[in-house]
Order: C-alpha cells, then sequence, then structure tokens
C-alpha cells in the first residue's frame, strides 16, 4: 500500500508538538483499525514524554514529603509501626539524588508501595459514617496530581485510602477529643545533617496537614508553606539557621496558641538584656508605665509618660514586622501582644531610643541591664471581686485570679447589684461550667468545635457544647464583659458563654483569635504547640485569627496611658450608668 509521511499536532502542556506517522493515500475514511492504532501511537508517545520530563529538587522533596507522610498515618503496616518510618524516609531522600525523571521518580514510590507489603481488604473503611463531618482541611486531591504521579502511582495511594489503618495508630494517641503525638525520635536541636532537617520539616508539615484543624484559614496555602520551605531548610547548615527555619515554618500556622521555643532563637533575635522598664503599646508606640530599680544602681534616662516610637533606627511597626515572620500569631494584633514585651531586649550594654516627651521629640541612649540585676516591686495581690461604687451597684471580678470555690461566695456577695463587671484580659481558670449554673437562665449552645477522626486523618467531627442549666435563681442584672489581645483560648471561650446572657454587652479590643484545645509535642526536640480543637459560635462562623468581636469597640490611647487610665474599663462604666 502507498503511503505518504504526515504530520500531526498534539498539546501537551500547552506546548504544541508534532507527531511523525503513515498515512495511507489510499485511507478509507472511517477505518476505525487505523485509528486505533493512532491512539496507541499516542499513548506511546505520551509515555515517553512522561518518562522523558524533568523534576526539580523542590518537586522531588516535596512529592516525597506528602506521600512518606500519607503512608505514616494510613497504610496499616506504616501506621501500627511495623517499620523504622524515620529510615525509610532517609532511603528515599538518598535514593531521590539519582533521579532526575518523572517516570524514575514514580517507579520508586510504585516500588516503595509494594515492598510495605499487602494490605488486606478493610470493609469497615467504606461503612457510610452518619457523624456530622467538617472537612474544610481535608484535601488528598494532591494524589490525583497527573503532573507529578503515574495512573499506577495514584491508583496505590487511592487504594490505601479506601483500606486505611483503623484502631491504634503509633504515632499518635488520643486523650480525650484531641491527639497527641508519640513514639518519634529525637535527633537533637542542633544541626547536624540536611537530611535530619527534612525529617524535621517533613514531620511538623504533616502533623498540621491531618491535624491542625486551622489549616485551611492559614494566610498561605499550606500546600505552597511546603514548596517555600523546603529550599530554606536545605539551606540552613548551622544550628542558628535551622532554627530560624524551624521558628518560620511554624509561624505559618498563623496561630496564637503556637510557638517554638529555642534558646538560639531568642539570642539571636532578642538578646538577654534589657531596658529596666515596664511599658504598654498603643497606637504603634510604647509608653513607659514604670522605672525600675537596677542593680548596681543607676539614673535612668527614660521617665514615666515617654512615648518611645524608634528604637536603633527603627520603629516599632517596622520591628514588629521583621520579628513578626518568627513569632506565630492569629492576626496582626497578636503579632503586637507576642512581640511587645521583647522590644527593649538588646545583645548591647546600650541602645539609642527616640522618644516623645512633653510635646518634644528627643534622641537618648539608655543602659540594658541583665534581666537579673532588674529589681522588681511585688504588685499587691488584686481582690478577686469587689464593688467598684460607693453605692455598691457595680460588681467586679477579676477572672484571671477567681478560683472554681470561689464562685458562689462571690455570687453570694454581687447578686443583688444592678451590673457585673467579668474582666477577661487575663487567663481564667477554669470557672466557664460553675459560673454558667450561676449566670444563665437556661442551658445554651454557647460554641462549636471541631475534633480530629483518627481513623480517617485530616477529617474532623463538628459538635455543639451546652452549658448553663435551667435556673430560675439566675441573675438579671446587666453582665458586662471586658476583652482585649491578652483575651485568648478558654478566656475566649469564657466571652462566648457569658455573651449567652440575655443582658450581656463586651467592651474592649478583637480578642486573641486563638481558641481550641492545644497540642504539646516537640519538634528538632524543642517545645512547640499548635491548637487541636477547631472553636467556633453557635452557628458556625469562626472565631480563629478574628476573636471575639466586642459589641462597643474601646482601644488605649497614647493619652490614656499617659494618664494612668483604664479607657476599657470606664467605657464599660460609662455605659452602665446612662442605662441605669
Amino acid at each position: 500500500m502507498l503511503k505518504e509521511i504526515c504530520l500531526r499536532s498534539v498539546f501537551i502542556r500547552q506546548k504544541r508538538l508534532q507527531l511523525l506517522y503513515f498515512k495511507p493515500i489510499f485511507e478509507r475514511k472511517h477505518d476505525h483499525s487505523l485509528m486505533r492504532k493512532y491512539a496507541l501511537l499516542l499513548l506511546v508517545f505520551l509515555s515517553l514524554h512522561f518518562s522523558g520530563q524533568m523534576v526539580t529538587e523542590t518537586e522531588k522533596l516535596e512529592s516525597l514529603c506528602r506521600v512518606w507522610g500519607f503512608l505514616k498515618y494510613y497504610h496499616p503496616h506504616a501506621a501500627k509501626g511495623n517499620l523504622n518510618w524515620d529510615k525509610q524516609l532517609f532511603q528515599k531522600i538518598n535514593e531521590l539524588e539519582n533521579i532526575t525523571d518523572k517516570q524514575s521518580l514514580n517507579n520508586l514510590y510504585s516500588e516503595w508501595i509494594e515492598n510495605l507489603g499487602e494490605i488486606p481488604l478493610c470493609r469497615e473503611c467504606s461503612v457510610k459514617d452518619h457523624q456530622e463531618y467538617f472537612l474544610k482541611n481535608f484535601d488528598l486531591s494532591w494524589i490525583d496530581n497527573a503532573q507529578i504521579f503515574s495512573r499506577d502511582v495514584t491508583k496505590k495511594l487511592r487504594y490505601i485510602e479506601s483500606n486505611r489503618n483503623l484502631g491504634d495508630n503509633h504515632y499518635f494517641g488520643k486523650g480525650g477529643r484531641k491527639i497527641y503525638f508519640r513514639n518519634e525520635k529525637s535527633y537533637g536541636s542542633e544541626f547536624t545533617s540536611k537530611t535530619v532537617s527534612l525529617l524535621e520539616l517533613f514531620r511538623y508539615w504533616n502533623y498540621a496537614e491531618y491535624f491542625f484543624p486551622y489549616k485551611y484559614e492559614t494566610d498561605q496555602s499550606w500546600n505552597t508553606v511546603l514548596t517555600e520551605m523546603i529550599p530554606k531548610f536545605l539551606m540552613a547548615d548551622n544550628t542558628t539557621d535551622y532554627h530560624l527555619a524551624l521558628a518560620e515554618l511554624v509561624a505559618k500556622t498563623d496561630d496564637s496558641h503556637a510557638y517554638l521555643f529555642s534558646k538560639e532563637i531568642y539570642s539571636t533575635l532578642y538578646g538577654s538584656r534589657k531596658v529596666p522598664v515596664e511599658y504598654s503599646y498603643a497606637e504603634g508606640k510604647l509608653v513607659v508605665t514604670k522605672i525600675n530599680k537596677t542593680r548596681p544602681k543607676s539614673q535612668n534616662p527614660l521617665l514615666p509618660g515617654d512615648v518611645i516610637y524608634d528604637i536603633e533606627g527603627k520603629t516599632i511597626p517596622q520591628l514588629i514586622n521583621f520579628l513578626g515572620k518568627y513569632v506565630p500569631a492569629s492576626n496582626s494584633w497578636g503579632k503586637v501582644s507576642k512581640i511587645k514585651d521583647k522590644l527593649l531586649f538588646s545583645k548591647k550594654d546600650s541602645i539609642a531610643l527616640k522618644i516623645e516627651r512633653g510635646g518634644q521629640n528627643l534622641e537618648i541612649t539608655t543602659k540594658t541591664y541583665i534581666v537579673k540585676d532588674i529589681i522588681r516591686e511585688k504588685i499587691p495581690v488584686p481582690q478577686k471581686w469587689k464593688f467598684i461604687d460607693e453605692e455598691e451597684k457595680i460588681g467586679y471580678v477579676n477572672m484571671g485570679i477567681i478560683e472554681k470555690e470561689d464562685l458562689d461566695k462571690m455570687f453570694a456577695d454581687l447578686k443583688t447589684v444592678k451590673s457585673i463587671i467579668f474582666d477577661l484580659r487575663n487567663y481564667p481558670r477554669k470557672t466557664i461550667i460553675p459560673l454558667s449554673y450561676l449566670l444563665l437562665p437556661q442551658p445554651s449552645v454557647y460554641y462549636q468545635f471541631t475534633f480530629p477522626d483518627t481513623g480517617y486523618p485530616g477529617k474532623f467531627y463538628s459538635r455543639k457544647n451546652v452549658t448553663g442549666r435551667k435556673n430560675t435563681e439566675y441573675y438579671k442584672g446587666n453582665v458586662i464583659v471586658l476583652v482585649d489581645e491578652n483575651t485568648q483560648s478558654q478566656a475566649e471561650t469564657t466571652a462566648m458563654m457569658l455573651k449567652q446572657h440575655p443582658k450581656a454587652k463586651v467592651f474592649g479590643s478583637n480578642t486573641s483569635g486563638a481558641n481550641g484545645d492545644v497540642i504539646i509535642f516537640k519538634i528538632a526536640d524543642l517545645d512547640t504547640r499548635f491548637s487541636g480543637l477547631g472553636a467556633y459560635y453557635p452557628d458556625g462562623r469562626e472565631t480563629q485569627r478574628i476573636g471575639i468581636i466586642p459589641d462597643v469597640i474601646v482601644k488605649p490611647t497614647v493619652n490614656g496611658l499617659q494618664n494612668g487610665k483604664d479607657e476599657v474599663l470606664e467605657k464599660a462604666l460609662e455605659y452602665i450608668r446612662t442605662t441605669e
């Protein structure tokens, strides 16, 4: 048969490629056999094209992190602890060095999965769960990414998902509703090798991927966090840079519950010396409220009421922006709350400040001291509750120091007043339930929470929490709640409970925006944590990263701090007096 040489265009990944093939001159219009041959030829070409696709170092490690973490929690043999899972990762990292194309990468994954052992069918895995799921965090779509994974590997991973480990897991346990991590080998906190650094990155990223309830709310997609952080961990070749990379990773959770304790970071970023003053933050500046005595005694050029707006040539907002890269917080005011107390620390014997005093701008230099040489006067123990006015019509409760056993006595003293102010600009002492029994008229849903499904990592259940009881003797006056950026976690939940009172009013600024019990664990042998349960308003609205929004917004001002005013409390008292 006579044939002619032809070109046929094919588009692959937006690139126009041309296939060379032979076309019979007397080809029939509907020659299906020939079309099948063309299709087969195209498939062969596509396979060759896939095998020839190059893969970058970051792409290799990113895919390995995902596969390794998924198998760790889903594959029955890995999840039961039958394999040395760290060793498996070290081996794969070494094997990746010789891989340059995607076909070889997929061959590695396919053989790896096969060598892990046969997975029995899990009939229970396919049983429909009738409990209400929270799925905003759940994302295994990467398994179907045809740009990285072959059909064979995708099929194997989906099979594991459908026949996943159920029951006990070697790498996490369950305490109440939240989980805790366990059986992770420590490799110390010092930098030893890039392989160990990658292990710690992969561990932490997968912890958050499957068990951090607010992963979906981070500013940066958790997927791109991995892409960004791999090169940074590869570049770290000393302990300081290693710890800074870890701190940056933790900060990307955007969770005020999170932290990473590293002496290396504190020494590098802040230093161990401090200007001997106490101060508060307002309007992007620091207002000096008290001068501390020192050993040896010396003259301090700062005075109460001074407004510090520049430290060593940087404004306060500039310093917060720089340090914020390494400080996890749910929002901008959370960054300020965590960083402000460290701004007058230094590694130097003295620092240069720019201040405002009496309408003038001054430049001064002040000495710093080792913290143990700064003398702090004992603060008088505040009252747990008291009358705040001479007429004894307004009660005040300090929620940071009142204990559960104090509540009945407190209520007996204050139940006849027209208003009770509950100050939550602190951390309460687990008083939420017994307090609700005294204040609320009936049981009430005060928040929803989410907790992980340990049989399907990445999925969360959702529940509603009820507190209070049927109570005809409930408190019938005004419930006034004071909050600010220091109102966090249990304090936020307590505020949500108090808002269920029919005459509740909240004053202050948005709260921390970090709610839900925490998971405490180690990464690179350093203490760290993040939120372990999600918390929401009764109607499902988020509080994480937003905080409890007050009914009346009041923020401290420079002028108010200089004059020793508690502007939030004053606004609440003004409201009470206008409603009498």
